[in-house]
């Protein structure tokens, strides 16, 4: 339940704050974070720690 109340506040702050560009930033970053994660052990490796 922890998770959900987080997600749904933090809506409610980009629809009061008019903060809408923050959604697409938020998005990418934990797109990015899941991919590093799962390519953690496979052959993608190598070509994703080149990009940091």
């Amino acid at each position: 339940m922890g998770k959900v109340s987080i997600l749904k506040e933090f809506w409610a702050f980009m629809k009061v704050r008019k903060k809408w560009w923050l959604g697409p930033i938020i998005f990418f970053l934990l797109l990015l974070g899941l991919i590093v994660i799962l390519a953690e052990g496979s052959a993608l490796a190598p070509f994703i720690y080149t990009v940091f």
